[in-house]
């Protein structure tokens, strides 16, 4: 529903009606109208346009009339809530939360509990008999609201404290308090999420993964559902496989009595989703049915935020999931036999890096008594990585520049360490679950994580060389015996092998199996191993070998030069590249074109 298809519009009601483009409402904002057209519970919410967001950040101010628009999606919450957005009585209390039309997951900003005020405190307390459940809540507001919103640098909002003491903490910290007004916290705190686009982490985030700088972020706006208010309350996430293994059971943590931001910061490690079972069974078997939905409807993997309130299951967000290298191959392979999905679009599904992860060296042996475990953990993100123990991400880049190998420990991860993990060979951290940030961005990066190995357990070993092994959650001491796995010889690559010989552009061959005839070796031809000269190198040629070839640059230099093939091993990393660099086109269907 549009507020108003008169007016320029910057503010869409998420009420299911329409599903418009992605581009313009963020991904956030489009699986909760997606969620609520398929019948799912979702908190009633309307979303802030990225043209909203484009337009605030290229003037510095908010675009014509777009206050009025959030103020007509305030009253369309209202009305679906039955609750009033700083009422004294049954107060509306929001969250404000960025969607970019990529996902981006942690790397921009969140507010939760806006609409809380010291009378709106007293009606939650009447209204769910705990005063301790409010306070809790107006707290959560303040910390978020002073650190996001006004910077403020407060360690420790007190429990005992209010608002009065709370606002004295953040003058001393910035000079300035929270807004009295909630319409203005509101808009403060939009303007806060817009400003998060153009955070340092976020730019990175996107250079990184080749996300262009102009889309903007959308901002969704929904009514709160509270997870911490009592035993049977709590917050989680489900993923509809395992994005670890590629298991076909779901697999999920949930934390009881918490709200979404304490499982995502990595503060508190959750329990699995048994426990969830246990405590609110009838929500549990909700989920699973959700989920099911969910994955049918989109025909990929789903990764899942709820919240339960009093035993009620509430969805917050679906989106396609991050996966580990093997879930990812296992995932593809197991949707087109069962129907789900075609050949092209699991080859879609699989990148080149993420083969190239499953074939890079592996321990050569099983751990003994020789081997000196330093710490252990929870595998995020299965591999083997090794390199010196770093304590901090501005390290990490630096030594990495020095041509060292670094592992990153940390007491848990923050959209602030990123640059760091961008460079390390591994992350390890102290607290923190398999869906907090360290675990979600290096199943993105296709990094070996290790999570949750106890406080104190890894910032210890700064200094000391490590081998991180992501499948076992286990640190050892020094660089361990390695092997590199044979593609030929695991089952679903080379299914997938054969899928993408029929679709790749380029053919590929290992050297014992390449034809004869002039196969140009670009280890010997100058530029040949420089990826930003190699188009240079293969002028002339009709086959290659060697060098930068087998890199995304070799095979997209290969392409244009129209090569008849390249000669590497393992061929599968090319020609998915080749595939995805063509769209999945085959030579014969681009010249029919």
């Amino acid at each position: 529903m549009l507020m108003n298809p008169a007016r320029q519009q910057w503010v869409i009601a998420l009420d299911g009606s329409t599903l418009p483009d992605k581009s313009l409402i963020g991904g956030k904002a489009w699986s909760v109208a997606r969620m609520i057209s398929l019948g799912l519970p979702v908190p009633p919410a309307f979303v802030v346009t990225t043209q909203a967001c484009r337009d605030y950040l290229q003037t510095g101010e908010f675009p014509d009339d777009l206050q009025r628009q959030i103020a007509e999606g305030i009253a369309y919450l209202e009305r679906a809530t039955g609750l009033g957005f700083g009422s004294a009585e049954k107060p509306l209390l929001v969250s404000v939360r960025s969607g970019a039309p990529i996902s981006m997951p942690g790397m921009m900003d969140t507010i939760l509990n806006l609409g809380i005020t010291p009378e709106a405190e007293t009606a939650l307390a009447k209204a769910c008999g705990d005063p301790a459940f409010a306070r809790d809540v107006h707290r959560r507001f303040f910390d978020l609201y002073s650190h996001i919103v006004l910077k403020a640098d407060v360690e420790h909002f007190g429990a005992e404290g209010n608002e009065d003491t709370w606002n004295a903490q953040v003058r001393v910290s910035c000079g300035e308090a929270v807004p009295q007004g909630i319409a203005d916290r509101l808009r403060q705190a939009i303007i806060a999420v817009f400003n998060s686009w153009n955070s340092r982490r976020a730019k990175r985030y996107r250079e990184h993964h080749g996300i262009a700088h102009d889309l903007g972020t959308a901002v969704t706006v929904q009514a709160m559902v509270f997870g911490n208010m009592d035993e049977r309350s709590g917050t989680g996430v489900l993923f509809s496989r395992n994005p670890l293994t590629g298991d076909p059971e779901p697999f999920g943590e949930y934390l009881p009595r918490a709200q979404g931001e304490d499982i995502v910061s990595g503060k508190f490690t959750p329990e699995p989703l048994s426990a969830m079972q246990e405590i609110v069974p009838q929500a549990h078997q909700s989920l699973l049915r959700a989920a099911a939905t969910l994955e049918h409807d989109e025909r990929d993997v789903q990764d899942i935020e709820f919240t339960v309130q009093g035993g009620t299951l509430y969805l917050l967000q679906s989106r396609a999931a991050k996966r580990a290298p093997a879930a990812a191959v296992r995932f593809a392979v197991d949707m087109v036999r069962e129907g789900i999905i075609d050949k092209k679009t699991a080859l879609s599904r699989v990148s080149a890096d993420q083969v190239r992860l499953l074939l890079a060296p592996r321990l050569a042996r099983e751990p003994d008594a020789s081997s000196i475990i330093l710490a252990s953990g929870d595998g995020a993100c299965p591999g083997v990585g090794s390199g010196i123990v770093v304590t901090s991400a501005d390290e990490a880049e630096a030594r990495t520049r020095a041509g060292e190998a670094v592992v990153l420990a940390r007491p848990t991860t923050s959209p602030e360490d990123v640059h760091g993990m961008l460079v390390a060979k591994a992350i390890i951290t102290e607290a923190g679950g398999s869906t907090s940030h360290a675990a979600v961005i290096s199943r993105a990066l296709g990094l070996p994580c290790i999570v949750g190995c106890g406080p104190g357990s890894v910032t210890r070993l700064a200094g000391q060389t490590v081998t991180v092994e992501g499948s076992l959650g286990q640190v050892f001491r020094g660089l361990m015996p390695v092997e590199t796995p044979d593609e030929r010889a695991d089952e679903r690559l080379a299914l997938l092998a054969g899928w993408a010989r029929e679709l790749s552009p380029l053919e590929v061959f290992r050297p014992s199996e390449a034809p004869q005839g002039d196969i140009a070796d670009l280890a010997t031809i100058d530029g040949g191993e420089d990826p930003e000269r190699i188009h240079q190198a293969l002028a002339g040629c009709t086959a290659a070998r060697g060098g930068a070839i087998a890199s995304e640059a070799g095979v997209r230099a290969a392409l244009a030069a129209g090569l008849h093939f390249i000669v590497t091993e393992p061929v599968l990393p090319a020609m998915l590249t080749a595939i995805h660099l063509t769209g999945g086109n085959t030579v014969q269907e681009g010249n029919q074109q």
